[in-house]
């Protein structure tokens, strides 16, 4: 297989007074990153830049990246870091995420909640101006001798760079946020000496293939310019290797043997022929082939289990999503050997299994469906894409990722998303764009997280009627670098080629010749939307909203043309997530924090239709009455948040595979927001989260709110047998109207009715209780619902009107929940160890004859109102029946850190908040 990733030599003419002088350069776009050198080769270039305007720094390139230029008056600077990341880490700026400080940052006089990234940059903004990165560094002794690479993992958007008063390249070559870069600097290294690279970056323009956060946040007034990944120094031979994957096949569905292919690309850096030996070796399996490559060849070699037997592997052990199975990985060593030395080796881990993608279900008439986007009813090919992992169907639950607005990001703060994902037991997420940091692939990989990729809408991206030459180039090697880097991956799912849109014929022709060329081994799609294409049909796919609230029976009342439990929704959501209030003061400033008044709305989404909450405040007074407090504002939200989010995912498992996947819009946001999130910037988990865990369940019990049937469903591929399931009706008054036990197996990867529920009480507001137990009595799922006499109506005539709701004709009405009456609960909570890190055990019971409606519990320090964060709550926004006792428990993920004097904090709908102690248990107890 002859890759595209071609070497291009250039012949740059540089000429330094008083001596003119042509030298060679190799300037080769290719990715090293996770699938490149292993970290211990890498030389990171992390610490020790400076930062500074093109517009003050005057001196140009030559001055400034020689030894004697001193960088007086420049911003210390780490990098990865945008420019204007770099100003607010030197203190230059407020916090810009707390109020509309973000608005006083100079350049950021676009319309507020307009997409800065489709406008040009203003002619005053200090970010019109290109920007310089310098740094010095010396090349290990170890080095000489070697053919040395400096890598970009990414530049936004355009740079001239220059190495100790050289210019390396030029920003015409130098060209798009998303390309990988490498040069070869072996003549222009000072051996023994301080080394000088300095980068003059420039920002992306209205008409660049850049970096666009859409509607999710507003844009930085730098547009994310700068040296956003890495940049690093590594050493090889005459050959370089890069990019290693094992691709897996099965033969059968009984996964006892998976054949194998291991490939590479291998680049020949000297004017010469060289001769060598490629060799792989993991756990006890072993390659070598004779390589000869000619001066200047990249070539990919591939190694086939047809040729190498050893590549058959029997009885593997296989990687599998969370929870579906462990997340075996192995680790591949790659080498090339000339005349004995190793010339160049990268190691990476691979996992064994293959995903695959289909359209699910018989061949099909077009069909209609709605085409957000655009606000048409498209005809398309409705069947949904369906996916397998290792031959094994899989509903696809997940969310949609986005880093820091600012493009920060740190290995800790990854791992703490990580762990909430897998703690609500997502098995997905979604990137649109913003491709992420080599961190991230790999936390992927080992919590078994699946992952779609692809590039974002919005912008010139998806504005291919005014691409000029140049810019297909650039897209194209923006995915194919992208590609290389992300291909051994095991949690890779799925590559989407447009967003919004489907990309036309020659620019999809284009991609799709990159992935093949580039041995991507996934699925990929057209889009993210219904859109069909002559290049590829169907994409099995559908981007239907809503993204504002809606109630929570719409989910399964929809089942025609928008974004109801059918198909596979690649974005969509039951609306704003509003934070709890210690994460509204962090954002928005006391005074407006009640009544709600438009400060609050800066930090909604962007755009005519979700800069504001209107939508969602209508539905809020309807259906459970005008807040009176900031507390009773907050206190509805997360009701209405959770209640919104498990019907949502309840709603896609119910109705498996006939719905094959949802991607709930979003998991995080890009700063401090009130809207689209499952838990907040500040890492606040909070009512959306909760219903969104109870509904993922892994063994789950479930209501329908279209035909009150009550539902088994096992996400898992084991049988489960001898469980008892139990569904109980009360009215307002908690009366029991309804009871009954059935006894029930839940085959793997199943979803059962096992009753329906009588026609509602003659209530307002009613009650449902629903548990799944082993006949032992162990409770592997309980679920609580709130539920209304009357359901809401929904205007479908008029969903067209605004694309990102249902109207509703009349809410249900809920209001009678106000009436419950206040309920005192007995607590306690210890920590299973004495030093107070760790798990936090609590007991929580209900000695009234009342209901406790949505008991919120956190944990804190004495002194302080922020909840001691991470933390995995068992449970949490729970409902406890008259006399009902419950045990949750906290486990808190900042466990080195030991708590002074931890406080439980209890709180809830109905309930009277108190703080106690978090006790350290007596001897007895511990024992």
């Amino acid at each position: 297989m002859q890759s595209l990733l071609s070497a291009v030599t250039l012949r740059i003419k540089i000429s330094p007074e008083p001596i003119r002088w042509i030298v060679l350069l190799l300037f080769t776009l290719v990715c090293l990153a996770s699938v490149g050198a292993s970290e211990s080769a890498r030389m990171k270039l992390h610490d020790g830049w400076a930062v500074q305007s093109s517009c003050k720094a005057t001196q140009g390139g030559r001055v400034i990246s020689s030894a004697n230029f001193k960088p007086s008056g420049w911003y210390p600077a780490t990098v990865p870091s945008t420019v204007l990341a770099a100003e607010v880490a030197a203190g230059k700026f407020k916090d810009p995420y707390f109020g509309d400080n973000l608005r006083k940052i100079p350049g950021t006089d676009y319309p507020i909640g307009e997409n800065f990234a489709e406008l040009p940059m203003p002619k005053d903004s200090p970010y019109n101006c290109s920007w310089w990165y310098r740094t010095e560094f010396r090349v290990p002794q170890d080095y000489q001798g070697r053919t040395i690479w400096l890598h970009f993992d990414g530049i936004n958007y355009r740079a001239n760079i220059w190495l100790n008063g050289r210019k390396l390249a030029d920003y015409q070559q130098v060209a798009g946020a998303y390309r990988i870069y490498e040069f070869d600097v072996t003549p222009f290294l000072n051996p023994g000496k301080p080394n000088v690279l300095a980068v003059e970056t420039f920002a992306q323009k209205d008409t660049d293939l850049g970096i666009n956060f859409v509607d999710w946040s507003p844009m930085p007034a730098d547009k994310d310019m700068g040296l956003w990944r890495g940049v690093y120094i590594t050493a090889s031979g005459a050959v370089s290797l890069r990019s290693p994957q094992v691709i897996t096949h099965f033969s059968d569905d009984t996964l006892e043997r998976a054949d194998l292919t291991v490939m590479a690309e291998l680049h020949n850096a000297s004017d010469h022929p060289v001769q060598g030996i490629f060799e792989g070796s993991f756990e006890n399996h072993n390659i070598q082939e004779d390589v000869k490559l000619e001066a200047g060849e990249t070539r990919s070699v591939v190694f086939n289990p047809e040729q190498f037997p050893q590549l058959r592997v029997k009885e593997p052990r296989l990687w599998w999503p969370a929870p579906l199975g462990p997340q075996n990985l192995y680790s591949l060593a790659t080498r090339f050997v000339i005349a004995g030395a190793v010339s160049d080796e990268q190691n990476i881990r691979f996992g064994i299994r293959e995903i695959t993608a289909e359209l699910n279900g018989p061949v099909s008439q077009p069909g209609e469906m709605f085409h957000l986007a655009s606000g048409k009813i498209i005809k398309t090919d409705t069947r949904p894409l369906l996916f397998r992992v290792n031959r094994k169907k899989i509903l696809i639950r997940g969310a949609g990722w986005t880093p820091d607005m600012f493009l920060r990001n740190s290995r800790q703060q990854l791992e703490t998303q990580f762990r909430y994902i897998r703690d609500i037991n997502l098995n997905a997420i979604r990137l649109e764009g913003k491709l992420e940091s080599d961190d991230f692939f790999d936390l992927a990989d080992e919590m078994g997280v699946l992952v779609m990729a692809g590039w974002c809408c919005c912008d010139h991206w998806e504005k291919w009627d005014k691409w000029v030459p140049g810019d297909l180039e650039i897209a194209a090697e923006s995915l194919r670098t992208q590609i290389l880097r992300l291909r051994s991956h095991p949690s890779m799912m799925l590559w989407l080629n447009g967003s919004d849109f489907a990309p036309p014929t020659n620019v999809e022709e284009a991609y799709i010749k990159v992935l093949k060329d580039a041995a991507w081994a996934n699925p990929y799609a057209s889009s993210a939307s219904a859109m069909p294409t002559s290049v590829t049909g169907s994409s099995g796919v559908k981007m239907t909203g809503p993204y504002d609230y809606v109630p929570p029976a719409y989910w399964l009342t929809d089942t025609k043309k928008y974004g109801g439990a059918y198909g596979f929704n690649t974005e969509t959501s039951p609306g704003p997530a509003i934070p709890l209030e210690a994460s509204l003061r962090k954002m928005i400033p006391a005074s407006h924090l009640w009544p709600i008044d438009d400060a609050w709305n800066f930090h909604a989404g962007a755009g005519k239709d979700f800069n504001n909450l209107k939508n969602y405040h209508t539905a809020m007074d309807a259906i459970y009455g005008g807040p009176t407090s900031l507390h009773d504002y907050i206190t509805k939200s997360q009701a209405m948040a959770y209640d919104g989010e498990r019907a949502m995912f309840e709603a896609y498992t119910r109705n498996k595979y006939t719905s094959t996947g949802v991607i709930q819009w979003m998991l995080n946001n890009p700063w401090p927001s009130l809207v689209w999130h499952l838990y907040d910037y500040y890492m606040q988990p909070a009512g959306g989260y909760f219903g969104a865990k109870k509904a993922c369940e892994r063994l789950h019990i479930q209501y329908s709110y279209d035909d009150r049937s009550v539902v088994v469903a096992n996400n898992l591929y084991s049988d489960y047998s001898g469980l008892i399931a139990t569904a109980a009706v009360y009215d307002f008054d908690l009366q029991q109207q309804f009871f009954q036990r059935v006894k029930l197996d839940a085959p793997a990867d199943s979803v059962k009715k096992i009753l329906v529920l009588p026609p509602s009480p003659d209530s307002n507001v009613y009650f449902v209780k629903l548990t799944l137990q082993r006949d032992q009595g162990e409770v592997l799922s309980s679920n609580f619902y709130w539920l209304p006499g009357k359901p809401s109506v929904f205007d479908w005539d008029r969903t067209n009107d605004h694309a990102y709701y249902t109207s509703v004709s009349s809410y249900e009405d809920l209001t009678m929940l106000n009436h419950l009456p206040k309920v005192r609960l007995q607590v306690s909570a210890t920590p299973e160890t004495n030093d107070l890190k760790g798990t936090v055990r609590v007991r929580l019971h209900n000695p009234s004859h009342a209901l406790a409606f949505q008991i919120r519990l956190g944990i804190h320090e004495e002194k302080s109102q922020d909840e001691i964060l991470p933390v995995l709550w068992e449970d949490n926004y729970l409902s406890l029946m008259p006399g009902e006792s419950r045990v949750v428990v906290a486990r808190l993920q900042n466990s080195s850190k030991k708590l002074e004097r931890p406080q439980l904090e209890v709180s809830g709908w109905n309930v009277k908040a108190m703080e106690i102690p978090v006790a350290s248990p007596r001897r007895d107890e511990i024992n």
